[in-house]
C-alpha cells in the first residue's frame, strides 16, 4: 500500500523492466546515429547521446518531473516535487484519479518517465551531426529539458494538461517525444547552418553494421517504450507490444519496396530507416488501435517518410541523419492516423477515430496537438539557439569541422 492506493506488484515489475528497456534505447540511438556519420565524428555522436543520460536525468530529478506532473494547472506543473520531494511517500500524482489512478509506486513512474525525458533531446543529435559544439549541445538540451520537454509532457501526458483534457491522444509520445524533438531539431539546424560541402560532397555512413545494431536495440527497447506505457502487465500492454512489432515490420517492408522501385536496390540503411519510421508512427497509437491497423499505419508512414527525405534538399536545410523526415514526419503521421484508426474496443479510455464511428472530432484534436507542440517547441528552441549562437557560438570552427568532432571536441579517435 502507498496511502490509500493499492500497489500492483506485477504492474510495478513490468514498468521497472520497461524503464530499463527505454534506458537501453539511448545507447541504441547512439549506435544508430554513430554508424551513419563519418568516422571522424563517431565518438562525438556517441558522446552526445550518452551525455544526455547524465545531464537530463539529474535535471529531471531536480525540476523536470515536477514541472511535467506536479500541480493542477493546464499548461505547466509546479514545484511540489522539486529535488524529488515526497516522491517516495506520495500516494498518487495530481490528476491521476479514477480510471487514471496509478497502481505502481510514484517513484517507479518517475523513473519510467525519466527515460523518456532522456532520449527525447538525444534525438536532436541526428540533425546537428558533424558541426555542433559539444558545449553548445550541453546547454541547448539542458535548457530544452527544463523549459520545453516538461511543458509539452504536462500538456499531453498529465490528466490536468490542456491537450489531455481536450481529448488529444498520445499513448507513448508521438507528440511529446517525436514531434517535439523533430521541431526542435529543425529550429537548431536553421540557426546552425549546413555542413561544409553539403549537398555537393558525398558524406556516406562509415559503419552501417553500427546502424543495424542500433536499429535492433531501438526495436527491442521500443517494447518498453510503448507496451510499458500501459503502466500495467495486462491485455493493453500485450496489444501495444504486438502493435509495435507489426508497425515496425510493415514499415521496413514499405520503405524497401519503394527504395527498390525507385533506386534499384533494397539497402540496409533503408531497412533501418523504415523500421524506425514505423516505430515512431505507432508510438502515439500503440494502446489505441488493433487488428491490422498497425500494419497499415507502419506501411503508409514509411512511404511518406521516404518521400519526405527530399524536403531537406528542396528547402536547403541540412538534416544530417534525417531526423525531420523520420521523427517529425513520422510522429505527425502517427498522430493523424490515430485519429483515423483509434478504437475504443481496444482501449475504453480513448476515443473512436474516423473509421470507427467517432467522426472528425479526434482528428481535429490530434491536429491541434500537432500544431501546438510543433509551434511551441520550434519557437522556444529557435530563440534559445539564436541567443547561444550570438553568445557562446553553436558551431565548431571550419578547422575543427574538417578535423572532426572526435579530435576537436574530445581529443580522442575511434580508429587508429
Amino acid at each position: 500500500m502507498a496511502g490509500t492506493v493499492t500497489i500492483d506488484a506485477g504492474a510495478t515489475a513490468w514498468v521497472l523492466i520497461s524503464a530499463a528497456l527505454v534506458a537501453f534505447m539511448t545507447p541504441g540511438l547512439a549506435f544508430f546515429y554513430g554508424g551513419m556519420v563519418r568516422s571522424k565524428n563517431v565518438l562525438g555522436m556517441l558522446m552526445q547521446n550518452v551525455f544526455a543520460m547524465g545531464l537530463i536525468s539529474v535535471l529531471w530529478a531536480f525540476v523536470g518531473f515536477s514541472l511535467a506532473f506536479g500541480g493542477t494547472g493546464s499548461f505547466i506543473g509546479n514545484f511540489d516535487f522539486v529535488f524529488m520531494k515526497d516522491l517516495a511517500t506520495v500516494a498518487n500524482l495530481p490528476g491521476y484519479t479514477g480510471d487514471f489512478a496509478l497502481i505502481i509506486p510514484v517513484l517507479a513512474f518517475f523513473g519510467y518517465q525519466m527515460m523518456f525525458a532522456v532520449i527525447t533531446p538525444a534525438l536532436i543529435t541526428g540533425a546537428t551531426a558533424d558541426r555542433l559544439k559539444f558545449s553548445a549541445y550541453a546547454v541547448i538540451i539542458g535548457v530544452w529539458s527544463v523549459v520545453v520537454y516538461p511543458t509539452v509532457a504536462h500538456w499531453v501526458f498529465s490528466p490536468n494538461g490542456w491537450l489531455f483534457k481536450r481529448g488529444a491522444l498520445d499513448f507513448a509520445g508521438g507528440a511529446v517525444v517525436h514531434i517535439n524533438a523533430g521541431a526542435a531539431a529543425l529550429a537548431v539546424i536553421l540557426v546552425l547552418g549546413n555542413r561544409k560541402g553539403w549537398p555537393r560532397e558525398a558524406m556516406p555512413p562509415h559503419n552501417l553494421p553500427f546502424t543495424m545494431l542500433g536499429t535492433g536495440i531501438l526495436w527491442f527497447g521500443w517494447f518498453g517504450f510503448n507496451a510499458g506505457s500501459a503502466l500495467a502487465a495486462n491485455g493493453l500492454a500485450s496489444q501495444a507490444l504486438v502493435n509495435t512489432h507489426l508497425a515496425a515490420a510493415a514499415a521496413m517492408l514499405g520503405w524497401l519496396i519503394v527504395e527498390k522501385l525507385r533506386a534499384g536496390h533494397a539497402t540496409t540503411l533503408g531497412a533501418a530507416s523504415g523500421a524506425v519510421a514505423g516505430l515512431v508512427a505507432i508510438t502515439p497509437c500503440a494502446g489505441f488501435v488493433g487488428g491490422v491497423a498497425p500494419i497499415i499505419i507502419g506501411f503508409v508512414t514509411s512511404i511518406v517518410c521516404y518521400f519526405a527525405l527530399s524536403l531537406k534538399t528542396k528547402f536547403n536545410f541540412d538534416d544530417s541523419l534525417d531526423v525531420i523526415a523520420v521523427h517529425l514526419v513520422g510522429g505527425i503521421m502517427g498522430a493523424v492516423l490515430l485519429g483515423v484508426f483509434s478504437d475504443t474496443t481496444v482501449n475504453s479510455l480513448g476515443f473512436d477515430g474516423l473509421l470507427f464511428g467517432g467522426g472528425s472530432k479526434l482528428l481535429v484534436n490530434q491536429a491541434i496537438a500537432i500544431v501546438s507542440t510543433f509551434a511551441f517547441s520550434f519557437i522556444v528552441t529557435y530563440v534559445v539557439s539564436r541567443v547561444l549562437d550570438k553568445t557562446m557560438g553553436l558551431r565548431v570552427s571550419s578547422e575543427h569541422e574538417l578535423v572532426g568532432l572526435d579530435q576537436s571536441q574530445h581529443a580522442e579517435a575511434a580508429y587508429q
